[in-house]
């Protein structure tokens, strides 16, 4: 039997059978890893769950956590880095998946593809009435928040569609073609969808808040692929219900996936249950990234895409 492995997630086969073969893997959920504690040196978890302080606390030779996604914000990573411990993340495996999906989110909301597919369903074509207009994609302004490599590849699918770029990023970065703003409220103020792509930090919980969709307007829509932390839902609620912005596409939510009942009543949001990444291909490579990360650690070397490995002391 090979190293112990503290798991909280589990890994798209082959994957996971590659590693169980090579590892001993034990869930975090089974009575044995509390007897184990000193032993597992590596922990796996994925970007929604995270990996509480106190069970990092508890883990005195922990050494590598690896991420099955790119959520960190579930993790405290200057205690990592003060520790030592490797955070490795999935990050550029999933990259064109989520862009892709904002696009698509893009789209179903401007072009109201939920409310087209109810009016279909409904019978109500069928019987002769006529559903409303929606909005074209060409010549509006498409604002980017958060310029990462998810934004970036979002603004650059954007650019197809004929929209002008703009976008806000917490430091300072320039793109040829594209506007930069100083705020998001400055950017919502030009947009006519607000694209949501930040990293989920402290600092950004609930950022896009009632003064950035005041500024987005009646005519403005909001996308979110980043976390529902980043959203104020209960501004953005109240914004949608009372038609104080024209629509939502949303693929992540606070609670999720106990998302609140005020948005199934709503027409106006096209809703997808956080299937970003939610592809076979990708899924699989994020998988072999954890994979490789874990591999290497074991070999003495360091895991390819450790996020805290520069914060070493």
């Amino acid at each position: 039997m090979g190293e112990p492995i503290l798991t909280f997630d589990s890994l798209l086969e082959p994957i996971g059978s590659e590693l169980a073969a090579r590892y001993e893997l034990i869930s975090a959920g089974d009575p044995r890893a509390l007897e184990r504690l000193s032993e597992f040196r590596v922990a796996i978890t994925n970007g929604g769950l995270g990996m509480e302080s106190e069970w990092i606390e508890k883990l005195p030779d922990l050494e590598l956590i690896a991420v099955n996604g790119v959520g960190t914000d579930r993790i405290d990573l200057d205690l990592c880095a003060s520790r030592s411990i490797h955070v490795a993340t999935t990050l550029g495996v999933l990259t064109d998946d989520v862009a892709d999906m904002a696009m698509g989110l893009v789209i179903a909301a401007m072009r109201a593809f939920g409310q087209g597919q109810a009016f279909v369903r409904s019978g109500e074509w069928a019987q002769g009435k006529k559903m409303g207009l929606a909005r074209a994609l060409k010549g509006k302004t498409f604002g980017i928040v958060g310029l990462g490599a998810i934004g970036k590849a979002i603004g650059e699918r954007a650019e197809a569609f004929k929209f002008d770029i703009g976008f806000w990023n917490r430091s300072e970065k320039s793109v040829e073609g594209w506007t930069a703003f100083d705020t998001p409220v400055a950017l919502a103020q030009w947009a006519d969808v607000l694209v949501v792509a930040v990293a989920a930090t402290a600092e950004t919980q609930g950022m896009i808040d009632k003064t950035v969709l005041d500024a987005l307007g009646r005519d403005g829509f909001v996308v979110n692929i980043a976390r529902g932390s980043v959203i104020d839902e209960g501004a953005l609620l109240d914004a949608l219900e009372a038609k104080a912005i024209a629509g939502a596409g949303l693929d992540v939510f606070l609670n999720e996936p106990q998302i609140d009942a005020r948005f199934l009543k709503l027409d106006n949001v096209f809703l997808i249950p956080h299937q970003g990444s939610a592809t076979v291909e990708t899924r699989t490579g994020m998988a072999q990234t954890v994979k490789d990360n874990i591999d290497a650690f074991f070999a003495g070397k360091v895991p390819p895409t450790s996020i805290t490995a520069s914060r070493f002391a």
